[in-house]
């Protein structure tokens, strides 16, 4: 039988990244006590890898794909397809960003007030470019952790990650620069991708990823209209494209099935129901094809 060799991200990704795979189709459930996940695809082996690694292990062939930073994969200068750009962090959607942070009372402004000091980092390639693009000539050392808590005794600054900056303030740190912009991708092996059946098999993972992502903050409606109050309705309605309206055995009255963001439903309901909509049903998705 034919298998794909897929790495999931442990560490702070891990719990998204099994959600979004729920929400795709697949159940993965992990034991904490093996780096060997159990999957319900017999055509699919997983492995739990840090995120740190997985692009290498990946440029090797030791897995066929698997899920990283863009961060990551420039950071070990790892050769592999990049697949799919999965916008999601530990906390939710979005991205992560790598700034340059120093402590609130320093007198650093920009980058270039860093001139001949320390810089701490887990991402030390990163940073090296990032300072050679604004040529400025730091110590960049590598940070094995805790990185917030050493300006300004071991560092003048350091380069860290943040989804919403909480932790750097909680830290009395102040961001002077975004160094790089990031999200979880989904890459695969150079010679796995030239394989037919591997490639197909990722790309349905790619498919069905994408699909569950895009179905994260929207939910369906469904409502019945009268057809004198159709246009008032639609007017109303947003939608992913166009609304998909369907006659009812009553030829008077109509079915609209659309889909919306979360976020405007409980604005959205009662316009509705102002426009004379009737049967409105709000429910979840799992996937949206595009």
């Amino acid at each position: 039988m034919n298998q794909l060799r897929l790495g999931i991200p442990t560490g702070s990704l891990q719990e998204t990244t099994l959600q979004l795979f729920a929400r795709a189709g697949w159940r993965i459930t992990v034991n904490h006590r093996s780096y060997f996940p159990t999957i319900d695809d017999p055509e699919i082996d997983c492995l739990l890898v840090r995120a740190q690694e997985m692009a290498r292990y990946v440029a090797s062939g030791t897995l066929d794909t698997g899920l990283t930073g863009r961060d990551w994969i420039l950071e070990t200068g790892a050769d592999v397809v990049e697949v799919a750009d999965l916008i999601y962090a530990k906390r939710g959607l979005g991205r992560v960003r790598w700034v340059l942070a120093v402590p609130e009372e320093s007198p650093v402004q920009t980058v270039r007030d860093l001139e001949g000091k320390v810089i701490a980092t887990e991402v030390v390639r990163l940073a090296k470019s990032y300072l050679e693009r604004n040529g400025v000539c730091a110590r960049v050392e590598f940070s094995w952790g805790a990185t917030e808590v050493k300006p300004p005794q071991l560092a003048d600054a350091i380069v860290e990650v943040t989804e919403t900056g909480a932790s750097l303030r909680a830290h009395h740190l102040r961001i002077v620069d975004t160094v790089l912009e990031s999200n979880t991708k989904l890459i695969a092996n150079r010679a796995a991708w030239e394989e037919t059946w591997k490639q197909e098999k990722i790309s349905q993972l790619s498919l069905l990823l994408e699909g569950a992502l895009a179905a994260y903050s929207r939910v369906g409606l469904m409502l019945n209209v009268h057809r004198q109050d159709l246009l008032a309705v639609l007017d109303v309605l947003p939608a992913l494209k166009k609304p998909t309206v369907s006659t009812l055995s009553d030829p008077d009255w109509v079915a609209i099935n659309t889909i919306v963001e979360e976020t405007v439903v409980r604005k959205l309901i009662p316009r509705l129901k102002a426009a004379r909509a009737q049967g409105i049903v709000e429910f979840p998705l799992n996937k949206i094809i595009l």
